[in-house]
């Protein structure tokens, strides 16, 4: 791999996009960035998330300066450049174009889990917050600028067997495998978004994926229009998932 690689993995909440961004950022020849567009996105929305106003205050609130930094220089020289993406905060003004300059690939878990895990931090979530309508658009996007299928993986894949998922993941975006994936040190890092204290305390505990555990939680009934809305973007993402 001679070339620069900069990979962009569009997630929604409450995924294992941190658990993806500590598996990346344990290789000796990457760099990681952790949402980058969440400061402009709080900005835009004035979405009353925890410790927003903090997260305003550390991060980049104009768009087009994020582009910048994630189309530019790879920091600290690494050959890999590791974006860690909500889909939901690629908000509709934002130009699209750089898409093209970055490898996009999508991360994707069952809506039912993906509502349960959020609602223990904001009960009352609405179908843009979860990112699975976006998630489709930027998918729609990317297949059609490029003419090919972007990479698609479960989360509940990753869980069941992580090797054989990032050995096809890392196949599919151009880079080799590297056994570092697999294991990385607890703690939160200083690549974390201000958020870390507020939303990582899970993962920050773990030193490897965790094997993949059911949940029984159902969906709540005032929720369950926005399920259903949620599992027709999902499924149309599932169809092309790596397996």
């Amino acid at each position: 791999m001679s070339q620069p690689v900069r990979i962009a993995m569009w997630s929604g909440p409450r995924n294992i996009s941190t658990a993806m961004m500590r598996a990346w950022s344990n290789r000796a020849d990457s760099f990681v960035v952790d949402e980058p567009f969440y400061a402009y996105y709080l900005r835009a929305t004035g979405k009353q998330h925890p410790g927003a106003d903090e997260v305003m205050a550390s991060g980049e609130t104009d768009w087009e300066k994020v582009i910048v930094r994630l189309t530019g220089p790879i920091p600290n020289s690494k050959r890999i450049f590791f974006q860690k993406q909500m889909a939901h905060h690629l908000l509709p003004e934002v130009d699209r174009e750089w898409l093209g300059a970055v490898t996009n690939c999508f991360l994707i878990r069952d809506p039912r889990e993906v509502i349960a895990s959020y609602i223990k931090k904001r009960e009352d979530p609405a179908l843009p917050d979860l990112g699975f309508t976006q998630q489709a658009e930027i998918f729609d996007f990317v297949r059609t600028r490029t003419k090919s299928i972007p990479p698609v993986i479960d989360a509940r894949d990753v869980l069941g067997n992580p090797e054989r998922m990032l050995r096809l993941l890392c196949e599919a975006v151009g880079v080799g495998f590297s056994d570092s994936m697999l294991s990385w040190p607890p703690g939160l890092r200083e690549t974390d978004g201000v958020w870390a204290k507020h939303w990582y305390g899970e993962v920050a505990k773990t030193t490897s994926f965790r094997p993949y555990r059911p949940s029984e939680v159902k969906v709540p009934l005032h929720l369950r229009e926005i399920h259903d809305r949620c599992c027709e973007f999902y499924e149309r993402l599932y169809e092309y998932r790596l397996c």
